[in-house]
């Protein structure tokens, strides 16, 4: 995994971080890198087309909490609830939405409420009635790999960035094999 600060446009910025991942193994890292960080009540967005990883990234952030079961893209049930240590973590998939209503008929919004943690797939399909977030992730297709952008959008979701770029897999230049880095 190796990692850059910066913005689209290739400016240097405290409220992003790209990463190049080479594989199934380094996005399931990076998942993991970001479990220690989360807090009760973050809204975390997963952006990106079919197949980029979106689900691979919450199975590493589920698995280094400690949750040994299957980690599903919760496409057809909408949510998955996953209870680690006192946590909620509510898995969102929005893809089969055909207008964002369809987030408020499903009563969603009172999950956003609480304080779990809110993991979302296909935010846009929600359209406004989604609460803000606080990490924007991006993921994409890269030749064999895979590209990640997180974007802090929040004073929490720049704590979160900030901690994050103190990990040594994040600091410019750095390289890992995949595996989650000792804590």
């Amino acid at each position: 995994m190796h990692a850059e600060s910066g913005n689209e446009q290739g400016r240097p910025d405290d409220t992003a971080l790209s990463f190049t991942l080479a594989d199934e193994a380094a996005t399931l890292a990076l998942g993991a890198e970001l479990a220690p960080l989360l807090m009760p009540g973050l809204a975390i967005f997963l952006e990106g087309d079919l197949g980029a990883g979106k689900t691979t990234l919450v199975r590493g952030l589920l698995r280094a909490l400690g949750y040994q079961g299957k980690v599903r893209s919760p496409t057809y049930t909408l949510v998955e609830l996953y209870a680690i240590f006192g946590l909620n973590f509510y898995h969102f998939d929005f893809f089969r939405f055909e207008e964002p209503e369809e987030y408020l008929y499903a009563g969603l919004d009172e999950y956003f409420q609480g304080d779990g943690v809110c993991l979302v797939e296909w935010p846009d399909q929600a359209g406004a009635y989604l609460p803000s977030a606080d990490l924007r992730i991006r993921l994409s297709v890269v030749g064999a790999g895979r590209g990640a952008e997180i974007l802090a959008a929040s004073p929490r979701g720049l704590a979160c960035l900030k901690c994050l770029t103190n990990l040594p897999a994040a600091s410019p230049g750095a390289t890992s094999s995949g595996q989650p880095q000792p804590r």
